[in-house]
């Protein structure tokens, strides 16, 4: 039965129903949007003030930011190696400054922290090259990130030389890839705990390196405070700095 066919006093009720029904979907649609904007926006950290302000007062450390990301360049002796390295869940770029620092001063490797859209990376579509062209004198690109920012990295990783993992894992498939892939953890990680690395070992290819870093927690990866629900670190954070710069020197493939 058509509109013209129902009774005159019905065909204004279905009109309404109509009206409510779209009506209600516009203001579901309009919560789930504001609600997802508010989440990425409250309890973002931010760097810790100490160990930024020591890290851009390293005179071998050169910082600039272009918006799209923050470009850490070592002021002499640059190899050619970079890393892209992508930001956990709700933590600013800065953050990662004064944990980085050591790779590039130390072993001239230039890093590009990205700013993820809305503050996950998951929000944030855009390619790999996006990122490396901010530094076009690196000629190999390692890709990489902290715990979130790390499943992003494995989605980018076969625009990339090499996978870094920071108490994080992939939740795509890379068994088969003859990729190389470094991934540093610690033994105090309330979030990505040893259990959930080792149980996600299988994603990546049998070559890979694992390393856990002793007393090092989820948020010894930054610097950027403690966080809800992490555990307890034992680590000296410029020990565990030390280690990373370490192992990323050792591992990151050469021009």
């Amino acid at each position: 039965m058509t509109d013209r066919e129902l009774p005159s006093a019905t065909r204004p009720r279905r009109r309404r129903w109509v009206r409510w029904v779209l009506g209600g979907i516009g203001a579901l649609v309009v919560l789930l949007v504001g609600g997802i904007l508010i989440y990425t926006q409250v309890g973002v950290m931010g760097a810790e003030p100490g160990p930024l302000a020591q890290a851009e007062q390293d005179p071998g450390l050169t910082i600039s930011d272009d918006g799209a990301g923050i470009v850490l360049s070592p002021a002499t002796g640059a190899t050619g190696q970079g890393l892209v390295f992508i930001p956990g869940a709700k933590v600013e770029a800065e953050g990662y400054i004064a944990t980085l620092a050591d790779t590039v001063v130390d072993d001239g490797i230039t890093v590009v922290i990205t700013r993820p859209w809305l503050n996950l990376a998951f929000f944030d579509p855009r390619p790999l090259s996006t990122f490396t062209d901010l530094a076009p004198d690196v000629t190999t690109w390692a890709v990489g990130g902290h715990s979130l920012g790390g499943v992003r990295a494995c989605q980018l990783a076969s625009d990339a030389d090499a996978l870094v993992l920071f108490a994080s894992y992939c939740a795509n498939d890379l068994s088969a890839s003859e990729l190389p892939v470094l991934s540093l953890s610690g033994s105090e990680d309330g979030l990505s705990t040893p259990q959930k690395i080792a149980d996600a070992k299988a994603q990546l290819p049998a070559s890979a390196t694992f390393v856990e870093i002793p007393g090092a927690s989820h948020a010894s990866f930054g610097a950027y405070g403690p966080q809800p629900g992490d555990g307890t670190p034992t680590a000296d954070p410029a020990e565990v700095d030390r280690v990373i710069a370490e192992e990323l020197g050792g591992f990151l493939p050469r021009p």
